[in-house]
Protein backbone atom coordinates (compact mmCIF):
# COMPACT_ATOMS: atom_id res chain seq x y z
CA UNK A 1 0.00 0.00 0.00
CA UNK A 2 1.44 3.64 -0.46
CA UNK A 3 1.01 6.19 2.10
CA UNK A 4 -1.73 7.83 0.89
CA UNK A 5 -5.01 7.05 1.43
CA UNK A 6 -6.10 7.08 -2.24
CA UNK A 7 -4.07 5.96 -5.11
CA UNK A 8 -4.67 7.24 -9.16
CA UNK A 9 -4.11 5.06 -12.16
CA UNK A 10 -4.31 5.89 -15.58
CA UNK A 11 -6.25 2.93 -17.05
CA UNK A 12 -4.55 3.53 -20.45
CA UNK A 13 -1.36 3.38 -18.51
CA UNK A 14 -2.26 -0.14 -17.29
CA UNK A 15 -0.46 -3.18 -18.74
CA UNK A 16 -2.39 -4.50 -21.63
CA UNK A 17 -2.67 -8.26 -21.42
CA UNK A 18 -4.23 -9.19 -24.03
CA UNK A 19 -1.00 -9.90 -26.14
CA UNK A 20 0.48 -12.40 -23.63
CA UNK A 21 -2.13 -14.92 -24.30
CA UNK A 22 -2.33 -14.14 -27.98
CA UNK A 23 -5.08 -12.01 -28.01
CA UNK A 24 -4.04 -8.26 -29.83
CA UNK A 25 -4.76 -6.57 -31.48
CA UNK A 26 -8.34 -7.70 -31.76
CA UNK A 27 -8.59 -7.25 -27.78
CA UNK A 28 -7.10 -4.71 -25.32
CA UNK A 29 -7.52 -5.86 -21.67
CA UNK A 30 -6.15 -3.56 -18.97
CA UNK A 31 -6.56 -5.34 -15.21
CA UNK A 32 -6.24 -2.33 -12.87
CA UNK A 33 -7.21 -3.83 -9.54
CA UNK A 34 -3.48 -4.11 -8.42
CA UNK A 35 -2.44 -0.74 -9.90
CA UNK A 36 -4.98 0.56 -8.00
CA UNK A 37 -3.97 -1.43 -5.04
CA UNK A 38 -7.63 -2.51 -4.56
CA UNK A 39 -8.69 -4.60 -2.13
CA UNK A 40 -12.20 -5.67 -2.55
CA UNK A 41 -13.35 -5.78 -5.86
CA UNK A 42 -11.78 -5.42 -9.10
CA UNK A 43 -11.55 -3.04 -12.49
CA UNK A 44 -10.27 -3.64 -15.99
CA UNK A 45 -10.70 -1.57 -19.34
CA UNK A 46 -11.56 -3.70 -21.99
CA UNK A 47 -11.50 -2.71 -25.68
CA UNK A 48 -12.65 -4.96 -28.32
CA UNK A 49 -12.17 -4.70 -32.43
CA UNK A 50 -15.22 -4.50 -35.11
CA UNK A 51 -16.99 -8.35 -34.62
CA UNK A 52 -14.19 -9.63 -32.34
CA UNK A 53 -15.82 -12.45 -30.01
CA UNK A 54 -13.79 -13.65 -27.31
CA UNK A 55 -12.76 -17.23 -27.98
CA UNK A 56 -14.30 -18.16 -24.38
CA UNK A 57 -17.08 -17.79 -21.98
CA UNK A 58 -16.04 -17.59 -17.93
CA UNK A 59 -17.93 -17.52 -14.59
CA UNK A 60 -16.85 -17.46 -11.15
CA UNK A 61 -17.63 -19.13 -7.73
CA UNK A 62 -18.67 -15.96 -5.51
CA UNK A 63 -17.37 -12.88 -7.58
CA UNK A 64 -20.12 -10.67 -9.12
CA UNK A 65 -19.44 -8.64 -12.71
CA UNK A 66 -21.15 -5.28 -13.84
CA UNK A 67 -19.76 -4.12 -17.44
CA UNK A 68 -19.89 -0.34 -18.52
CA UNK A 69 -20.35 -0.40 -22.16
CA UNK A 70 -18.40 3.09 -22.42
CA UNK A 71 -18.46 3.21 -26.35
CA UNK A 72 -19.58 1.47 -29.69
CA UNK A 73 -21.87 -1.91 -28.68
CA UNK A 74 -21.55 -5.12 -27.75
CA UNK A 75 -23.56 -8.68 -27.47
CA UNK A 76 -23.15 -10.85 -24.26
CA UNK A 77 -24.16 -14.40 -24.14
CA UNK A 78 -25.45 -15.14 -20.77
CA UNK A 79 -26.02 -18.85 -20.59
CA UNK A 80 -28.49 -19.15 -23.04
CA UNK A 81 -29.59 -15.40 -23.84
CA UNK A 82 -28.01 -12.77 -25.80
CA UNK A 83 -28.39 -9.19 -24.67
CA UNK A 84 -27.66 -6.42 -26.92
CA UNK A 85 -25.89 -3.31 -25.17
CA UNK A 86 -24.91 -0.10 -26.46
CA UNK A 87 -22.94 2.67 -24.85
CA UNK A 88 -23.38 3.45 -21.11
CA UNK A 89 -25.43 0.53 -21.11
CA UNK A 90 -24.36 -1.35 -17.51
CA UNK A 91 -25.55 -4.80 -17.06
CA UNK A 92 -24.82 -6.82 -13.81
CA UNK A 93 -24.00 -10.74 -14.12
CA UNK A 94 -24.18 -12.76 -10.94
CA UNK A 95 -21.49 -14.98 -10.06
CA UNK A 96 -22.29 -18.58 -11.68
CA UNK A 97 -23.88 -17.29 -15.27
CA UNK A 98 -21.57 -17.94 -17.89
CA UNK A 99 -20.94 -15.28 -20.25
CA UNK A 100 -18.85 -14.51 -23.17
CA UNK A 101 -18.34 -11.25 -24.89
CA UNK A 102 -18.81 -9.87 -29.00
CA UNK A 103 -18.01 -6.37 -30.29
CA UNK A 104 -20.61 -4.68 -32.08
CA UNK A 105 -19.80 -3.16 -35.68
CA UNK A 106 -18.05 -0.42 -34.85
CA UNK A 107 -16.11 -2.06 -31.72
CA UNK A 108 -16.95 -1.72 -27.81
CA UNK A 109 -15.21 0.08 -25.35
CA UNK A 110 -16.12 -1.47 -21.71
CA UNK A 111 -15.49 -0.95 -18.06
CA UNK A 112 -15.57 -4.16 -15.94
CA UNK A 113 -15.95 -4.13 -12.03
CA UNK A 114 -15.95 -7.09 -10.52
CA UNK A 115 -16.47 -7.66 -6.34
CA UNK A 116 -15.54 -9.66 -4.30
CA UNK A 117 -12.40 -9.77 -5.60
CA UNK A 118 -11.25 -13.58 -5.32
CA UNK A 119 -8.44 -15.28 -6.23
CA UNK A 120 -8.29 -18.03 -8.59
CA UNK A 121 -12.43 -17.20 -8.58
CA UNK A 122 -13.26 -17.98 -12.55
CA UNK A 123 -13.69 -20.82 -14.24
CA UNK A 124 -12.87 -20.85 -18.09
CA UNK A 125 -14.48 -22.78 -21.00
CA UNK A 126 -13.23 -22.79 -24.56
CA UNK A 127 -15.20 -22.21 -27.78
CA UNK A 128 -18.35 -21.74 -25.90
CA UNK A 129 -20.66 -19.51 -27.88
CA UNK A 130 -21.16 -21.24 -31.32
CA UNK A 131 -23.58 -20.60 -34.16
Amino acid sequence: MSDTPYTVVNLKEVEDLAPTVGLSPSLEARFARKPLELEQSGLTYFRMAPGFREPFAHRHGSQEEIYVVVSGSMRMKLEDEIVELRAWDAIRIPPETMRCREAGPNGAEMILIGAPQVEDDGELLRDWWTD
